[in-house]
């Protein structure tokens, strides 16, 4: 079960954005990972809790942050309730789209795992609904993703995959780069590993 934090800053200008403290594992019926999130004084800042099925569907989303709550599943596309600070209104929305997206490292892996791309498959589109931090805005969001290549790397406990994809925003056209080891998030904008107490977790094949 790796576990770990990942240092969380503006992918433009750099400014620090606070930490993830994250454990995640597979299990039989997919994969779940669980967080805290701190501000860069070390106040807490919110969580998520994402669990996905054995095809990297997401059967369960729960955000926190700012008093802001969110829970969403993959029904009819996406479902959630966004729940506003004083719990006295939620409201219900739903999209034909893919999975779940947000600042997290954990909606990568997640998107990931659902499009399980070889570096011999096509250039993969995505619809995606993102919660923007920290009010937990919900938008749909369009990208392409294509994994590069895949490359091990000798390790002390034995060679680890590092699979580099490149990912465009449809709507803007910018394009980054993420490197993903089984179900951690090695580096992409925004976030980097700071620290990993046991070693990736791997997926199957596909």
């Amino acid at each position: 079960m790796p576990r770990g934090r990942y240092s969380l800053h503006d992918p433009h200008d750099h400014t620090p954005l606070g930490e993830e403290h994250f454990h995640c594992a597979p299990g039989p019926s997919g994969w779940r990972y669980v967080s805290q999130r701190t501000t860069p004084s070390g106040d807490h800042a919110g969580s998520v809790d994402l669990a996905l099925d054995e095809l990297g569907r997401p059967i369960r989303l729960e955000l926190h942050a700012a008093a802001w709550q969110v829970r969403g599943a993959a029904l009819d596309g996406v479902t959630w309730v966004r729940t506003d600070p004083s719990g006295t209104h939620a409201t219900e929305g739903n999209v034909r789209a893919h999975a779940f997206a947000g600042g997290s490292p954990a909606f990568l892996v997640a998107t990931s795992r659902l499009l399980r791309l070889t570096p011999q498959s096509p250039t993969t589109r995505v619809r995606l609904v993102t919660f923007t931090d920290p009010v937990l805005a919900p938008r749909t969001i369009d990208q392409s993703w294509s994994l590069l290549k895949s490359e091990a790397h000798a390790t002390d406990n034995g060679p680890l995959i590092v699979d580099e994809y490149q990912v465009s925003a449809l709507d803007t056209g910018e394009q980054h780069n993420i490197h993903i080891a089984g179900d951690v998030v090695l580096a992409a904008p925004g976030i980097e590993l700071e620290s990993l107490e046991s070693p990736p977790s791997t997926f199957p094949v596909p």
